[in-house]
């Protein structure tokens, strides 16, 4: 029996052997898709428009009735009048799509070894990617405290864990942080959910870097804040140049830790020592 793949075309969308849908692209002219680019933007609104909608349709609100909206699960703004389909929901369209990447690769997803890998490699992702369904107020939970305190806090070598977005491979090391306390302090385990938050993302690790360092002086409002990130890239090591003992090593350094020199010295002699 052949393991081919066989496309079929059901309600204008590809289905892959019944598994999963693919939406079919469409191919617009340039005239048709300046015209929609030109109106991306209304009111102060973005995305009034998804390319997967049929030429000529109209530009304007949607809502879920819209013609073709229906089918549209990444389209969603202040106009709309549902919600974005929770990160469960996703988990059919992505099993699919990791069957076809097999598919893709010569492989055969029937096989017994495979038969289940499309949907654990799904949730796998969202796991990684975990932190876009987080925010810095639900991680925080209101663990901010008054201490009459000035004194420099470090938090080291807090593990992380992180998604290339330019070849969805791994990146792995560990975070020092240290702040200079405004009558404020943070429990010292938020410091670790803030880093999560921001790591299970697609991500390069000067953002997160700064993205960490920015939580926490939005979060308690310190006189300074300084973030180190020490990390080995899957980008690096399994593929390119394949150097398999390099690290990429980035800080960001706010408030008094870029403006005073002793300050930055202190917390970077704190995040060495052993």
């Amino acid at each position: 029996m052949s393991t081919e793949p066989k496309n079929q075309m059901t309600n204008g969308h590809a289905t892959l052997n019944g598994h999963g849908v693919k939406p079919c692209p469409l191919v617009l002219d340039g005239a048709e898709l300046k015209r929609r680019k030109s109106l991306l933007t209304r009111n102060g609104h973005s995305h009034d428009f998804c390319e997967s909608d049929p030429p000529g349709s109209p530009i304007g609100p949607r809502t879920a009735a819209s013609s073709g909206h229906e089918n549209c699960s990444f389209h969603h703004d202040m106009e709309l009048d549902h919600k974005p389909p929770t990160r469960e929901a996703l988990i059919p369209n992505m099993t699919g799509a990791f069957k076809e990447l097999l598919w893709s690769l010569g492989e055969n997803p029937e096989r017994q070894g495979l038969l289940k890998t499309p949907e654990r490699a799904a949730k796998a992702m969202l796991f990684f990617t975990k932190g876009y369904d987080q925010t810095l107020e639900e991680v925080l939970n209101d663990a901010i405290f008054d201490e009459d305190t000035d004194e420099m806090v470090v938090v080291k070598d807090i593990e992380m864990f992180s998604m290339c977005e330019h070849h969805l491979v791994p990146f792995f090391g560990k975070v020092s942080i240290g702040y200079l306390p405004n009558k404020k302090v943070l429990g010292l385990s938020k410091l670790a959910r803030i880093v999560e938050v921001f790591s299970r993302r697609l991500q390069v690790q000067e953002r997160l870097t700064r993205q960490i360092a920015e939580a926490v002086l939005e979060a308690i409002e310190p006189r300074g804040v300084g973030v180190i990130v020490e990390a080995s890239h899957m980008c690096m090591v399994m593929r390119g140049v394949q150097k398999i003992n390099s690290k990429t090593v980035t800080s960001s350094m706010l408030g008094e830790f870029r403006e005073n020199s002793k300050t930055r010295e202190e917390f970077l002699a704190f995040s060495r020592s052993k």
